[in-house]
């Protein structure tokens, strides 16, 4: 399917849905200048397992990659690629008949540009290791302080942040839970079955 985003451009994107569906998933890739794509382990991981649990996921690719139109604006212009993104999902589960909760996850870059989306229709977000360092601090205040639910899965041995300064940068958010992965990189290489758990847990919680 395609996405369509508000500055003219087709975002590659897949949908995948859900018997029975309960709730429905936005998912955000990895930085688009290191590989990350929406195939990346993480968002692989989830867009796998999430339709299992009765949430229904799209995932799509940020502009300029893979056959995703544009280029890579730096974060500038990216959460244009999420509003998009929840357009297309929000008519995928109206057609569906889905009438749950969207959630908005993303990983590393990813996280940023969700936690950087404040959009009516998001009932709550996941910051997977979001580095929180596309955009001015500021950036991500309205997210931060709205009272809708927000789940930060951290990395215990986090190359790129460590999670005690994002436990510092994000203290005085609202209706904010942290969890750290134990033992886990910034990849959670052989812990994708953790961040899956915790993420599938919290939407089924909304």
């Amino acid at each position: 399917m395609s996405l369509h985003t508000a500055d003219g451009l087709s975002l590659e994107a897949e949908w995948a849905p859900a018997a029975d569906a309960r709730a429905t998933a936005v998912l955000c890739h990895p930085h688009p200048q290191y590989g990350g794509t929406m195939r990346s382990i993480v968002v692989s991981a989830l867009f796998e397992a999430l339709p299992r649990a009765r949430i229904a996921c799209l995932r799509f690719n940020f502009r300029g990659v893979e056959k995703s139109e544009g280029t890579y604006a730096e974060g500038r212009d990216e959460p244009l690629d999420v509003v998009a993104a929840l357009d297309a999902a929000s008519s995928a589960a109206a057609e569906a008949r889905i009438a749950g909760p969207l959630a908005l996850i993303g990983w590393s870059f990813g996280a940023d540009m969700a936690l950087r989306t404040d959009d009516p229709r998001i009932a709550g977000w996941v910051g997977i290791a979001p580095p929180l360092r596309f955009g001015s601090d500021r950036a991500y205040d309205a997210v931060g302080h709205d009272p809708r639910p927000k789940l930060l899965v951290l990395a215990g041995n986090d190359e790129f942040r460590s999670p005690q300064e994002i436990e510092a940068a994000t203290s005085a958010w609202a209706s904010t839970r942290t969890e750290i992965v134990s033992g886990a990189s910034h990849f959670f290489v052989g812990r994708t079955d953790q961040v899956v758990t915790l993420a599938r847990d919290f939407v089924n919680g909304f």
